[in-house]
């Protein structure tokens, strides 16, 4: 399964500009090329690999550092741990990143659909604080919760996925599933709904997936998301 080529050209406009660089500078960038942005006032080092093109980020300390580095040294949140312990690295961190860009097909199903933030907020209660960080299921701008309403009085919400429109042209998932629920497939079937509304409102899907978490990497990949990339960052100190 492959994203289509108009698909990844706007990817890559966003990701330009997110990372202060010109509109084109990742599209008309070369394979395996990599773009060097040096920024002395950065507060963070960061490398994104997508779609073959690399771009690091940092100061110019940091730059010279890496240039000898390959891709697979730079994915590595340690590498860049290392590489800045002497300015305060902290809090590395490593995710791929996904995308779809095809309707999903959504079985039937008897389960209700729910757009309620409180029910959001119920579910985050049920699950761990890692996973309710990194799937900021509440305070997505557009949400999508899949209930039990076998008791109408007191419905149970079971599993959610939302999304967050980032530069007016990614809608930046997440999605969590009640710890009772999981391996049912409920959050890859919730979360594409979730693609479904976000592609009718002319977005692109993306999913940011921390890269140990096995369980957020499946729900991707069963509600139709196809691997493009990968981002490490390590938080400078001020």
């Amino acid at each position: 399964m492959q994203l289509d080529t108009s698909t990844i050209s706007i990817i890559q406009l966003a990701w330009s500009r997110r990372l202060g660089l010109d509109d084109d500078a990742l599209a008309a960038a070369d394979r395996h090329e990599r773009i060097y942005d040096v920024q002395e006032e950065a507060s963070e080092v960061s490398f994104v690999r997508l779609f073959g093109r690399e771009v690091f980020s940092g100061p110019a300390w940091a730059v010279r550092q890496v240039r000898s580095k390959s891709a697979a040294e730079l994915s590595s949140g340690a590498a860049l741990m290392r590489l800045s312990a002497d300015h305060g690295g902290r809090g590395s961190g490593t995710e791929h990143l996904y995308y779809a860009d095809f309707y999903p097909e959504v079985p039937a199903s008897e389960l209700a659909v729910a757009e309620d933030p409180r029910y959001a907020e119920a579910l985050e209660r049920l699950c761990p604080p890692d996973d309710v960080l990194e799937a900021k299921l509440s305070g997505r701008e557009a949400l999508f919760l899949l209930m039990d309403d076998a008791n109408p009085e007191y419905p149970a919400p079971l599993a959610g996925a939302g999304y967050s429109i980032r530069d007016g042209i990614l809608a930046d998932m997440g999605a969590l599933t009640a710890p009772d629920h999981r391996t049912r497939g409920l959050g890859s079937y919730i979360s594409a709904i979730a693609v479904e509304d976000a592609m009718a409102a002319g977005l692109i899907p993306q999913w940011r997936a921390p890269f140990n978490n096995v369980g957020a990497a499946r729900t991707a990949a069963g509600a139709g998301f196809v691997p493009a990339g990968i981002r490490t960052s390590v938080a400078l100190s001020a």
